[in-house]
């Protein structure tokens, strides 16, 4: 057994890879032959990813607030806590808050051989984020 304590800083969503201000804190990180990550993302009104991909799928699961999440090429869905949400392996996708709310979701994906846990696209832009 092993046990963290909340010694890692709430990093920063890197302008790379999110529109709006993005929070992050680490839930589980790699470890032995796991390559398995999760992290506690808090997107503040109107914040989303860019669109993005991963190697093995990703889910996230939704524990405050309501969000927005849409695959390419599909409709924009609202989600709210309790929601869980399983994009494909290779799925072009993006999530983040509605335009008036916090959301909060826990993100969990799995690393490819070489280490990478997702493929950043370009940024979602207003017109695709409002439908």
């Amino acid at each position: 057994m092993q046990i963290t304590r909340s010694s890692v800083d709430t990093q920063t969503g890197p302008a790379d890879w999110f529109t709006g201000d993005v929070y992050i804190d680490a839930v589980a990180a790699p470890a032995g032959t796991s390559t398995t990550a999760a992290a506690s993302v808090h997107f503040t009104p109107g914040a989303r990813t860019a669109w993005h991909t991963h190697p093995h799928g990703q889910t996230i699961f939704v524990t405050e607030g309501v969000g927005r999440c849409q695959r390419e090429g599909g409709p924009i869905e609202e989600i709210r806590p309790g929601d869980r949400v399983f994009f494909e392996p290779g799925e072009n996708h993006w999530h983040g808050a509605a335009p008036n709310r916090f959301m909060v979701h826990i993100a969990i994906q799995q690393a490819d051989e070489s280490g990478s846990p997702v493929t950043w696209g370009e940024h979602v832009t207003d017109a695709q984020y409002r439908g």
